[in-house]
């Protein structure tokens, strides 16, 4: 990470203090909000972690440096008015201190339940039924069969995603391409591909998504 940021047209507060958001930067979730002054962010910068200006200790302080629950800076932005900061981590483990991934884990009102980290969620659980088999589990089941059964599972999900489009029937369309994604998910697991080398992809070809070549 590079500084490209002029720190000296932040706005900080009557205090030497500027707002911090923290974002995961696999999931978009905000894991917390915090406060940084002028050397903070230098030291940020610096280490590629986080460090905060602690208003009650009136000190410095680096994330996990205790707990161990480190963030890895990807990301620092500026917003428009320059009186804030978003870092976008990867976090080694909850940003709260009561132990909750997010410090914004008090729900007043939902409308719908996020399913914004699903994919990653579900990448996680995989990952660990991996590592940690158990009895009736289907996915530690497929991890036992191996790659030739998960294959074949994805060979007949897609065509039952090909039926459901024929079909015209949006519900069997979608759960459908669910289970599909879900022995994809599994697949990648076995081989050691992430869903970030996929993203990494689509972005490298994002310009040229409009193009259509004349020889189809």
């Amino acid at each position: 990470m590079t500084m490209n940021i002029d720190i000296d047209v932040l706005s900080f507060d009557q205090n030497g203090l500027i707002p911090a958001i923290v974002q995961d930067e696999r999931t978009g979730e905000v894991l917390m909000l915090a406060y940084m002054n002028r050397e903070s962010i230098q030291k940020t910068v610096e280490t590629k972690e986080t460090w905060f200006y602690s208003r009650s200790r009136q000190e410095l302080w680096n994330k996990g440096a205790t707990s161990g629950n480190r963030q890895v800076v990807k990301r620092l932005s500026v917003d428009c008015d320059h009186d804030a900061i978003l870092l976008q981590v990867a976090p080694s483990g909850p940003a709260c201190h009561k132990g909750e991934t997010t410090c914004f884990h008090t729900i007043g009102f939902e409308e719908n339940r996020s399913v914004r980290g699903v994919v990653h969620e579900i990448v996680d659980e995989i990952k660990d039924r991996r590592a940690n088999p158990i009895e009736g589990s289907y996915t530690s089941y497929l991890f036992r069969e191996g790659v030739d059964k998960v294959l074949k599972k994805i060979g007949e999900e897609s065509t039952e995603v090909v039926i459901g489009a024929k079909n015209n029937d949006k519900d069997e369309l979608t759960n459908e391409l669910a289970d599909l994604t879900y022995h994809t998910l599994v697949l990648m697991e076995l081989l050691d591909v992430s869903v970030d080398d996929v993203k990494k992809i689509l972005q490298d070809r994002r310009p040229q998504k409009d193009e259509v070549s004349r020889n189809e």
